[in-house]
């Protein structure tokens, strides 16, 4: 499978910008796999689609602030700093982003905050554009996370070319959202409102949560045209027993197992049993799916409209089968869906 059989024309007008003033409220395409219908619907019709014992699998990992803009010694130059993950809480140890990375060497010290109260050298290069950051900061580490995410703002994905709003706080985020540690959501989820979750429950729908702190890596630009040699970057994975009991269960009794996202979809597939069935896991991983793959647990799966040549349209090719993805895109781009983060939901069954 070549690169460029995922490439298609985005109008940038397409691209979400701002949420549905109501989560549930979306857009919501219907691919059927075994017709190839395609339906139009609200978010909110996926109750249509679902029954008693069916079982819906989420992420619920919960994003931090982890965009922070921060000047360089003595020229003062303004960087923008991506937090990744905290390496060592004791040291203050982070890896990084930095943009622009050409001016940020080893032993630099940057200032973050009206006052420059918080300062980090770096300490490290680790690829072309990371780095570690040691902040120097000597307090207990609770004051000193709650500086560092006073100082940062909601890490909206590249393409959403806008400044941050107040509405980010939340909309960027899951209503389950629990475990914190993704600098980037998990978007499918945000369809889901509590009125919907409510109704879903009443319809005996079963819910089982596992989080997968996802990275930047979903939005790496692939420099191969030959697939399997693209390295994904490793996104750390915790499936509990509660959630293998609750899907298993599910998978034995023939119910609809429906992996909500392409985080959850890679979770499930990295934590799997030869014999198809959920298995606890606690670790990282870097599984990469494109077409052809077959699946192994999800019999359904929610989706948001991805970028052209991303991982994550990708997956969902796989999932829904390459012909039917790209005709529905192509579809989605004439009848106007709203792609990204903050725009419409796909249901593939």
């Amino acid at each position: 499978m070549k690169l460029s059989k995922f490439k298609f024309t985005l109008p940038a007008e397409l691209i979400a910008s701002h949420p549905t003033p109501n989560r549930d409220e979306s857009r919501m395409m219907v691919i059927n796999r075994k017709s190839a219908e395609i339906e139009h619907k609200t978010f909110k019709d996926i109750l249509q689609y679902f029954s008693t014992g069916d079982v819906f699998i989420f992420n619920n990992t919960k994003v931090f602030p982890a965009r922070l803009y921060g000047n360089k010694e003595k020229t003062g130059a303004r960087i923008e700093v991506f937090l990744l993950r905290e390496l060592n809480p004791d040291l203050r140890l982070w890896d990084v982003l930095v943009d622009p990375a050409r001016k940020i060497r080893i032993g630099n010290k940057l200032y973050f905050g009206d006052d420059d109260s918080l300062v980090a050298e770096v300490i490290d290069n680790t690829t072309s554009r990371g780095r570690t950051l040691r902040f120097l900061y000597d307090g207990p580490h609770e004051k000193f996370k709650k500086i560092i995410y006073s100082l940062g703002e909601t890490p909206l994905p590249k393409y959403i070319e806008r400044e941050v709003e107040s509405e980010d706080e939340e909309r960027y985020q899951t209503i389950f959202a629990k475990v914190e540690g993704a600098v980037v959501a998990p978007a499918a989820g945000f369809h889901f409102s509590r009125e919907l979750m409510k109704r879903l429950e009443i319809k005996d729908c079963r819910f089982g949560f596992l989080t997968v702190h996802s990275g930047l890596g979903n939005y790496r630009d692939i420099d191969v045209e030959d697939l399997t040699k693209h390295k994904m970057d490793s996104e750390q994975l915790f499936v509990d027993r509660d959630v293998v009991h609750i899907v298993n269960d599910g998978k034995n009794n023939g119910k609809n197992i429906c992996a909500v996202g392409t985080s959850v979809m890679r979770a499930i597939e990295t934590a799997v049993s030869t014999d198809g069935r959920l298995k606890e896991f606690e670790g990282w991983t870097n599984k990469f799916i494109f077409p052809p793959y077959e699946f192994k647990v999800a019999t359904s799966m929610v989706t948001n409209f991805h970028m052209p040549l991303s991982t994550l349209l990708m997956m969902t090719a796989s999932f829904g089968g390459y012909d039917l993805i790209m005709n529905a895109y192509k579809i989605a781009v004439e009848e106007k869906y709203r792609f990204g983060a903050y725009g419409d939901g796909m249901l593939i069954i």
